[in-house]
């Protein structure tokens, strides 16, 4: 993957106000690990529709981190989930721990 997590998103929404660019970094550290064990739980027992529904909450997350063709994937992931189709699982994986190893540094 050559995308890389950023924080220019976060960094636009917060206008320059450190206390709400600390406060959005902080839900995100909070929600993320959360949203990715339940997605994997639901994901493990073939739970599509559930797992589908988590990678909807955790794109939310993927797009504020700067990633514009891991969005996409995103996406198609989602919708392939609701499909049964879960093809992209292993690129959407790739996202997923890039994205955990940037909060880790922050």
């Amino acid at each position: 993957m050559n995308e890389t997590p950023n924080l220019i998103y976060i960094k636009e929404l917060s206008a320059g106000s450190q206390e709400f660019e600390q406060k959005l970094i902080a839900i995100v550290k909070r929600e993320f690990p959360e949203e990715k064990n339940e997605f994997f739980t639901n994901y493990t027992s073939k739970a599509y529709l559930m797992a589908a529904e988590n990678v909807h909450k955790l794109k939310h997350k993927i797009g504020m981190l700067g990633f514009e063709s891991g969005y996409q994937i995103t996406i198609d992931f989602e919708e392939g989930l609701k499909k049964n189709d879960p093809s992209l699982y292993s690129k959407f994986i790739v996202i997923l721990d890039t994205i955990e190893h940037f909060l880790k540094t922050l």
